[in-house]
Parts: C-alpha cells; sequence; structure tokens
C-alpha cells in the first residue's frame, strides 16, 4: 500500500514560493506566499510531531512487552501504548487536510463516509 507523499507535496510547495518569490518584488511575494509558507511550516511542526510519537511508541511497546504477567501487559498497552497511537492518528489525519489529495493515495476520511 503506497504512503502519502508528504515530503513531495511540501517540496512543491517550497518550489512555489521560490518561484513567486523571483517573480515578484519582496512586499508582494511576502504577501502572496504568506499561506504557502504557513501550509510548509504546519506540514513540517505537524511531520516532527509524528516521528516524536513514533519513538514514544515504539518506546512504550517496549516496555509493555518485558512485563510477562499478560493481565498487566494489556493493562500497559490500553494506558501507555494505545494513548501514543492516538496522538499519532490525530496529526496524520490534519496532514491528510492539508495534503494533495493526488499525493494521499489512500482514501481520506471525508470519502470513506460516501463509499456505497
Amino acid at each position: 500500500m503506497p504512503d502519502p507523499d508528504v515530503p513531495r507535496y511540501q517540496s512543491a510547495l517550497l518550489k512555489n514560493v521560490d518561484s513567486v518569490a523571483g517573480a515578484f518584488p519582496i512586499d508582494k511575494a511576502e504577501k502572496l506566499n504568506a499561506r504557502n509558507l504557513k501550509i510548509i511550516e504546519e506540514i513540517a511542526e505537524r511531520t516532527s510531531a509524528i516521528e516524536k510519537g513514533v519513538e514514544e511508541l515504539v518506546n512504550a511497546r517496549k516496555l509493555a512487552n518485558k512485563i510477562e504477567d499478560e493481565h498487566e501487559k494489556a493493562i500497559a498497552y490500553h494506558d501507555k501504548v494505545e494513548p501514543k497511537l492516538d496522538s499519532i492518528r490525530y496529526e496524520i489525519d490534519k496532514l491528510e487536510l492539508i495534503v494533495d489529495d493526488s499525493l494521499w493515495p489512500l482514501p481520506k476520511y471525508r470519502e470513506l463516509l460516501f463509499i456505497r
């Protein structure tokens, strides 16, 4: 299953910002680029949060997997691992709203609502 190509979208936005900066005077380019720069920054922040969340998830799983009692392990997964998944999912959901549909090959939630 292909992954959404978030870095490619971010790169396309950066190229657009460079093109606009080269085509217009500085004050006009700043106005025209404001939205794209905000999106680029948000992508970087959310990607960083996902990477941090995945690292925390892996560490939480490692700790939970060391627990020998299955009931206690289940509690650890519920209390420590599952919340890490939620925080990662939140950031991915926000990226899904930003990234161009052509670079997000997986069905988006809004698309799933209308599948018959």
